[in-house]
């Protein structure tokens, strides 16, 4: 069930939303806020479990070995959050449908935050370390998309970098940390390290730990003086800052250490990092909030400000103020989505967020500015508001939680931040509502948005309000059992209500409000606010000098050794990378006195030594004409068919189609690519130059020859027995070399697949619109191009192309059992399409395989990843681990027992991966060497 919540955006979700997205903008909104809506009812239907104090926990193995399992686990603190992300992303979902522009996709849009949705919900879900980064790499790399969905504007590429980068590269130490933690521990499963925290803590590789991880949570929830990227990262459209950093990405670091609360806490490192930390970032991104001029940078350092709050109650390490945190995720998360919005809605109808432009917009907007100052005033922490609750936690565990110098010290500095708060509230709804008449903003006649758009923020100040009158009755309940999980233990006794007499955290308060207001009253005199700058203040303190200094001096000195080492030479490329092989190869056979082993030598038959006859004379004839780039290029051929002729000699024919049907189609995209390019390469003239090649390639025909020799006059255990065995129990098939491919070692194949269909994308690419111009003969006279392609080999064609595709067929069907298989099927039916091209011509057989300039063949791409993709995954829903092939032999009528295994789905798509790649790359190579008319200009062709 908790699989099934991640799944549903991660799958259905993006995947409808992305094919909806250019149908129809409505539908897609639909399809995004049914997915967000199934997965909270999935969601709150485990409610009344964890609310009567059970956890759920459903796992299935992954990769063991490793420790790596799908574990979820939902207990009070993950339904906490697993609610916040779809709750706030159903509002989003409904407010961002009125929000984009028409010229704004909104499949890429929904589809991205899907994707986000889906990992936001696996962090919060995991039981499992490694499983958790998985999820939180997809956070950095799904949010980086989000932020940069604008990707026409520098600002919005520049923000999502930065992001990708500061929270990117927090993720890998953090991964660091949670490898030492598993080392520690002897397992990655976070629910069974509670049970080992002395041991875990007594070990000297806790304290590197400890700081990894920190360093982790840190970067993602914008402590300083990580916290640059996320006023950056406001370039984002306005729904993504409201779900991105109010709810859910900002708020996984802040999960990360509730999470971990039990394990890491407890030895003192731990309570003044983080409690350090969170007060040092309260308190300055609360003050740089007061002066900034955008709507959403305000909201921006805001955020940073009460992200620092929520820290620093950890950091404090007492059970009330764990309490606090908790209550203020939920709070902060309803009063800061909703003033995202309404600055969304205010940038929507004025099209400036600018707040020295605006003012006055109370007479046109006053339904918007009402709930701006409800929300407003919660963020401020003015009482019968939600916010006031939780400060009023907040500073009373600042009194409570400290002592020494630090008893006056913090609860003045938190005052402080309270004072700052109220300020930059008070700004938010004055320069924006009051303060004059309008400005000079691009629309001077702004009114209401529609009710659809308002209708997020209504309901998000609604609950402000109701949490401020009966917080006990509201949050209480979730409160109580996300605080118990986060601790690992019973709660003291605690009240969440309004009224807890006069004492000094209401002082504290009361003094914030008054100090605050007079504090903006001041600044704001004769607009002297609005001729403040504060970016520069701090210089380095701000992290984004620092970052930016790194990145320069990381291109500079990456500039200076790609000057140094890029010569544009190949050849010396080629060169360096074969000698510097050469050389540690080498090394460890100097002085280890190993020679030839003792295992008996075979006598060489009469077809082995024509073998090596026919390589050393192919072998000669390449060095003497490679100069001669077609030729060279027929002459390796010959090289392929002795492979493919050694395979066959060794009882291989798997292995021998396979060789001799790449060879075939990398003869014809050689060519092809060749075409492109002068038919010779030039001469070298120095004759040092070819001493140096010609030992270098001594060199390593000696080296392979040795290592060769060396390996095969030696015994060695195979482990070949173990496929023979297990190939028809566990594989369900008797063909070794297919089981292994698409069972055994499916991962590998996998990534082969996912490589090659990347490479003829990056063809695409690389060369979509280029335009060479072929010469009209060659060399010896001969026409380039045929005026019309031989009417032999058309017909040739026309019988090969169906006995091809039935043979095709027949190889893939055998394949599990018999030589054969996807890879090999889809290179045979790559070969009989291929030669459709070579009779037809490109043109006419792009026509006849309806082609579309390409994308169909990227489709088929896509659709044999997304096989191949889904097939692993279909080995979860029977317990297994991914990839793993299910299979049997049912009883079929008339056609008695058949042979079945998921494998042959996951070879569907091997074979429709590697037909799509290899007509792909065929077909930009022939559009490139295409003759244009001569008033006509290249079209890129999209891969869409």
């Amino acid at each position: 069930m908790l699989l099934l919540i991640v799944l549903l955006p991660l799958l259905l979700g993006t995947v409808a939303t992305a094919w909806l997205g250019s149908k129809s903008r409505p539908l897609t909104a639909l399809a995004a806020g049914l997915v967000t809506a199934s997965a909270l009812a999935l969601l709150l239907a485990q409610a009344p479990a964890v609310f009567a104090g059970q956890t759920v926990i459903n796992a299935w193995p992954w990769v063991p070995e490793i420790g790596l399992q799908l574990s979820f686990r939902l207990d009070g603190l993950s339904l906490m959050f697993a609610g916040l992300i779809l709750f706030i992303g159903l509002l989003i979902v409904l407010y961002a449908a009125y929000y984009l522009a028409p010229e704004d996709s909104a499949g890429k849009f929904y589809s991205f935050m899907m994707l986000f949705m889906a990992a936001m919900l696996g962090v919060v879900l995991s039981d499992n370390l490694l499983l958790l980064v998985v999820f939180w790499e997809l956070t950095s790399i799904s949010s980086f998309l989000l932020i940069g969905f604008w990707s026409h504007r520098a600002d919005a590429r520049a923000g999502a970098r930065q992001a990708l980068a500061v929270t990117g590269g927090g993720g890998l130490a953090m991964l660091g940390g949670f490898v030492l933690l598993g080392q520690i521990a002897g397992t990655y499963e976070i629910s069974a390290l509670a049970a080992q925290v002395a041991t875990i803590q007594a070990d000297p590789r806790f304290v590197p730990a400890l700081l990894l991880i920190l360093l982790g949570a840190f970067t993602k929830s914008a402590q300083f003086p990580f916290h640059f990227w996320l006023p950056d990262a406001m370039a984002a459209p306005t729904p993504v800052s409201a779900y991105l950093h109010s709810a859910t990405m900002v708020k996984a670091g802040v999960f990360l250490l509730m999470r971990l609360y039990p394990v890491l806490a407890g030895t003192g490192h731990f309570e003044v990092i983080v409690s350090a930390a969170g007060l040092a970032t309260v308190l300055f991104a609360a003050f740089i909030a007061i002066f900034k001029h955008d709507l959403k940078g305000l909201l921006a350092y805001s955020t940073v400000s009460h992200l620092g709050l929520i820290v620093f109650l950890i950091g404090l390490g007492s059970p009330l103020a764990a309490v606090a945190a908790v209550f203020h995720v939920l709070n902060h998360a309803a009063f800061k989505a909703s003033l995202f919005m309404i600055a969304g809605i205010v940038d929507h109808e004025t099209h400036s967020r600018d707040m020295r432009q605006l003012g006055g917009l109370w007479k046109f907007m006053p339904w918007t500015a009402t709930l701006s100052m409800v929300a407003a005033a919660s963020m401020a922490g003015v009482p019968l508001t939600n916010g006031f609750l939780s400060k009023e936690m907040f500073f009373t565990e600042a009194v409570v939680g400290t002592s020494g110098i630090y008893a006056w010290l913090v609860p003045a500095l938190v005052t402080l931040a309270g004072v700052f708060s109220v300020a930059y509230s008070l700004r938010f709804v004055h320069d924006t509502y009051f303060n004059g008449e309008l400005g000079d903003v691009p629309n001077d006649h702004p009114h209401e948005p529609p009710l659809g758009m308002k209708l997020p923020a209504m309901l998000l100040v609604i609950i402000c309000i109701a949490v401020g009158l009966a917080p006990a009755l509201t949050f209480g309940p979730l409160v109580h059992v996300a605080a118990t999980a986060l601790l690992g233990q019973a709660l003291p006794e605690y009240h969440l209500a309004i009224w807890h007499g006069f004492n000094l955290p209401l002082l504290m308060s009361a003094i914030a409000l008054a100090v605050g207001v007079g504090l903006y009253l001041w600044l704001a005199k004769g607009r002297r606010l609005h001729h403040i700058a504060s970016e520069n203040w701090f210089g380095v303190a701000t992290g984004r000098s620092i970052f930016e200094w790194l990145i320069d001096r990381l291109f500079g000195l990456s500039g200076r050794l790609t000057a140094r080492l890029e010569t544009g030479s190949l050849q010396r490329y080629v060169g360096w990378l074969l000698l510097t092989a050469l050389v540690l190869g080498a090394l460890p056979f100097l002085g280890s006195g190993i020679g030839t082993g003792t295992r008996p030598q075979m006598p060489a038959t009469p077809l082995a030594w024509a073998m090596w006859a026919l390589l050393l004379l192919t072998c000669i004839a390449i060095a003497r004409t490679h100069h001669q780039r077609f030729q060279t290029v027929v002459l390796v051929g010959v090289v392929g068919v002795a492979a493919s002729l050694t395979f066959l000699g060794f009882s291989a024919p798997d292995l021998a189609l396979t060789q001799l049907s790449v060879d075939i189609v990398s003869t014809v995209l050689l060519l092809m690519g060749l075409a492109l390019l002068p038919q010779t390469s030039p001469k070298e003239t120095p004759a040092l130059r070819k001493g140096l090649h010609a030992l270098l390639a001594l060199g390593g025909g000696a080296a392979m020859s040795v290592i060769t020799w060396l390996v095969l006059t030696r015994d060695h255990e195979s482990i070949s027995w173990y496929f023979l065995q297990e190939s028809l129990p566990k594989g369900g098939g008797t063909n070794v070399v297919n089981v292994i491919l698409v069972d055994f070692r499916g991962y590998d194949t996998m990534g082969e697949i996912t490589v090659l269909g990347i490479a003829a994308v990056g063809v695409l690419a690389l060369m979509d619109g280029l335009r060479t111009r072929r010469p009209g003969m060659d060399p010896e006279g001969r026409a380039w191009t045929f005026a019309q392609q031989p009417l032999l080999l058309r017909v040739a064609a026309s019988v090969v192309l169906p006995l091809a595709l039935v043979f095709s067929l027949y190889i893939f069907m055998r394949g599990h059992n018999l030589p054969g298989g996807g890879f090999i099927a889809g290179l045979i039916t790559a070969v009989a399409l291929v030669l459709q091209f070579m009779s037809l011509g490109q043109a006419r057989a792009e026509q006849f395989l309806r082609a579309g300039g390409g994308r169909r063949f990227v489709r088929w791409i896509g659709s044999g990843l997304g096989i191949a993709g889904l097939t692993g995954v279909g080995a979860f829903a029977l317990g297994r681990p991914f990839l793993t092939s299910a299979h049997g032999h049912p009883h079929v009528p008339m056609l008695g027992e058949l042979p079945l295994a998921t494998a042959a789905i996951f070879d569907l798509g091997v074979y429709l991966t590697v037909v799509g790649s290899t007509l792909l790359t065929i077909s930009v190579l022939g559009q490139s060497s295409r003759e244009l008319p001569a008033t006509a200009t290249p079209t890129p062709r999209s891969a869409a």
